[in-house]
């Protein structure tokens, strides 16, 4: 297993450990950045950095089974578990509830493994085609985060209600831009980064010409006859009839 590899799987989990084991979860009751720092930071950093580690290697999911890490399928479960629980009931329970705030992460941990995995894994040079399911997927889930993101950050009173965990706007506000920031631009470097890899790997047509076919720049420019040599000629041929005269004993 490349070196690199191994230090990408590290940091995942170095992360997800600092990330669940800090002060953020017992922030999220009382702050919606909070909530949607930790948020983004598992599904826009520490579970790219675990799909990074583990593509490629005898542990990548995508290689043993590729039906089931398809990255457009994977986009469209991500938007519904990120959409889901931010409407306001499961929000709310999120928030106040550590059992279901374990099942939040949970699921948002499972959903970006899967979309990553599905980008970055499986065999991309027998299978070029996941190459560009995998760009569809992250650029897809990257308008998505956008959007939600603008929708927070830019609405001018708080979206949830008291009774669904109210933030204040400013709080709202800010949490709204660390997904743009966050989850929009990884997403979007992840989908840009796989396609220049697509293209880098695109077979380009050849610029030799055909052996069979030669350039006209190359081929031997046609001989035209001189005037001297057409003089000739054309003396010759009228000396032929004086000959056959004289050979048929004309005086």
């Amino acid at each position: 297993m490349p070196v690199t590899r191994v230090a990408s799987f590290a940091a995942g989990l170095a992360l997800l450990a600092l990330l669940w084991g800090g002060p953020l979860p017992g922030l999220t009751d009382s702050h919606f950045s909070a909530h949607m720092l930790l948020h983004m930071s598992v599904v826009a950093v520490a579970a790219p950095l675990l799909a990074l580690g583990l593509a490629g290697t005898a542990w990548d999911p995508a290689r043993r089974w590729p039906v089931l890490f398809s990255a457009v399928p994977a986009s469209v479960a991500e938007l519904v578990a990120v959409w889901l629980w931010h409407a306001p009931t499961l929000h709310r329970a999120a928030r106040l509830h550590e059992g279901v705030l374990v099942a939040e992460q949970a699921t948002f941990l499972v959903a970006g493994l899967w979309l990553w995995m599905s980008a970055c894994g499986g065999d991309l040079r027998r299978q070029p085609h996941r190459i560009w399911s995998g760009v569809a997927g992250l650029l897809f889930t990257s308008i998505h985060m956008t959007l939600l993101g603008a929708l927070f950050a830019l609405a001018p009173d708080s979206i949830y209600t008291p009774q669904a965990g109210a933030a204040s706007a400013a709080d709202q506000h800010l949490g709204g831009s660390l997904m743009l920031l966050i989850g929009g631009v990884s997403y979007l470097a992840g989908g840009l980064g796989l396609a220049m890899y697509g293209l880098q790997r695109a077979p380009r047509p050849s610029s030799e010409t055909p052996s069979s076919e030669t350039p006209s720049s190359e081929r031997p420019p046609l001989e035209t006859p001189s005037s001297e040599a057409l003089s000739s000629k054309g003396l010759s041929s009228t000396r032929l009839p004086s000959k056959s005269l004289s050979s048929r004993g004309m005086p």
